[in-house]
């Protein structure tokens, strides 16, 4: 029987790029095969079941409610493909008669 139960409910997502010791990712791939789901669900309940135990964090988190998380970078416009170009002043019409 798995300590962590497949999905129920879905929830905002966000972006955290990390490292992991290779065995660590091995058993991460692995547990989320058993089950049935995610990597990135096995992580996120991995710290919800495991940090819910630690009594002493959830009194700390309780009086620091603020976020710890860094903010976001913002945003880069795309980069454009083959650079960017001067403009050119459109040729000049030639003459009918020439």
């Amino acid at each position: 029987m798995s300590v962590i139960k497949p999905r129920t409910r879905g929830k905002q997502q966000v972006l955290h790029r990390t490292r992991l010791d290779r065995e660590n990712h091995e058993t991460l791939y692995a547990y989320a095969q058993f089950i049935g789901e995610s990597p990135d669900y096995v992580l996120n309940e991995v710290i919800d079941v495991v940090l819910a135990r630690d009594k002493e964090f959830a009194t700390w988190r309780s009086e620091h409610p603020e976020s710890y998380a860094p903010a976001p970078l913002p945003r880069r416009a795309p980069a454009r493909r083959g650079g960017r170009r001067a403009s050119r002043p459109d040729p000049a019409p030639v003459p009918a008669n020439a």
